[in-house]
């Protein structure tokens, strides 16, 4: 296992020095991993690959400050959260509501879900139906439980206090649970 970890940190060595074949294997590691991130709080595909690419970017440009007191994927994955809050943030300013996420909720409300004894089907529904959470609920609850930050992290990364923090959590959880419970009527 430790393998990976001291070829992760030879490639950021070399990513030091400039090599940008290094950069391009790094980039092949960590880019999923980041777009699935910024998707799960940006919920649009194209604009999670923008902050994707400018999270690399930034990255690779702020490279010497890496200090390995964590790993360099949670260092990255720092940078696309941030990074893909500030866009929510700018993008609720401009209070712009696009088409396909109109579209999306009327979809989503006319398909009944099937009771399935599935795990993988299970999770799939709980995604999304996160999905359907008010944008601050669905942001906590991908921070707290697919991301894995603790309260304090969160409060750090919301810019809110923590008892609010584990309110909105609670809440969000409270909220999900209520619209899992739901069947729809035929």
């Amino acid at each position: 296992m430790s393998q990976p970890i001291e070829h992760t940190d030879v490639l950021i060595q070399a990513c030091l020095r400039g090599d940008s074949r290094a950069q391009m294997k790094v980039y092949d590691r960590y880019y999923q991993a980041m777009y699935n991130t910024a998707l799960r709080i940006v919920k649009d595909a194209a604009t999670a690959e923008d902050i994707m690419q400018e999270s690399f970017l930034s990255a690779f440009t702020r490279l010497d400050s890496f200090k390995g007191e964590v790993t360099f994927g949670a260092w990255l994955k720092r940078i696309v959260i941030n990074n893909s809050i500030y866009h929510y943030r700018k993008q609720q300013k401009n209070r712009e509501v696009g088409l396909d996420s109109v579209l999306y909720k009327v979809e989503a409300n006319e398909v009944g879900d099937a009771d399935s004894g599935s795990t993988a089907q299970m999770a799939q529904k709980v995604l999304e139906t996160m999905k359907q959470l008010k944008d601050n609920y669905r942001i906590a609850l991908t921070l707290h439980l697919i991301e894995g930050y603790d309260y304090e992290e969160m409060s750090e990364i919301l810019d809110i206090s923590y008892a609010n923090c584990r309110t909105t959590v609670s809440r969000a959880k409270e909220s999900l649970r209520k619209k899992l419970t739901i069947t729809p009527s035929l």
